[in-house]
């Protein structure tokens, strides 16, 4: 059994890294939405391209940005599985929460028949909370883990990992 000192610290770190996660998941998240529309805007009004492959193109650069952020900052702490695995489960999470996203505005529009741009707005605001909630704990849960999930441990001892042989 651990003593009140020592729950009070572990407590204490757990919290302080909770924070941590917080604070950076925010500050990269504002960044990267402010890179997509800036690239978005770049790439359409003043190179021309299409406004879909300006899109995608502003889409992909600001996840990859954010992958990396959260890797390397965020998330800098946890376990490291692999990047084809974690950029890959990055962009699922990403691709589930953007699908929420347009399913949520498009049922308001269409199934509800509502077409008040204030009620749009606050279901497309109301979508990016949920899907901004989303991402956080499936970031945590499933693509930076902890050192004791299984993933963690498979890249541990997968053949392309190096073995320390000083022991």
């Amino acid at each position: 059994m651990q003593s009140p000192v020592g729950i009070s610290r572990r407590i204490g770190t757990t919290w302080r890294l909770l924070v941590k996660e917080l604070s950076a998941f925010g500050i990269v998240g504002g960044c990267c939405f402010l890179l997509d529309i800036g690239l978005f805007q770049v790439l359409y009004a003043h190179a021309g391209i299409g406004a879909v492959t300006a899109k995608l193109l502003s889409t992909v650069v600001s996840m990859s940005v954010a992958y990396a952020a959260h890797r390397y900052w965020s998330f800098s702490h946890r376990a490291r599985t692999g990047l084809g695995r974690e950029y890959l489960l990055f962009a699922v999470v990403n691709g589930v929460t953007l699908l929420l996203s347009l399913g949520a505005v498009g049922f308001v529009r269409y199934a509800l028949g509502q077409d008040s741009a204030l009620v749009l707005q606050l279901v497309n605001v109301a979508s990016i909370a949920a899907g901004t909630v989303i991402r956080f704990l499936s970031y945590r849960r499933w693509i930076f883990v902890a050192p004791d999930h299984p993933a963690a441990a498979d890249a541990r001892f997968s053949p392309s990992t190096p073995v320390d042989q000083s022991v």
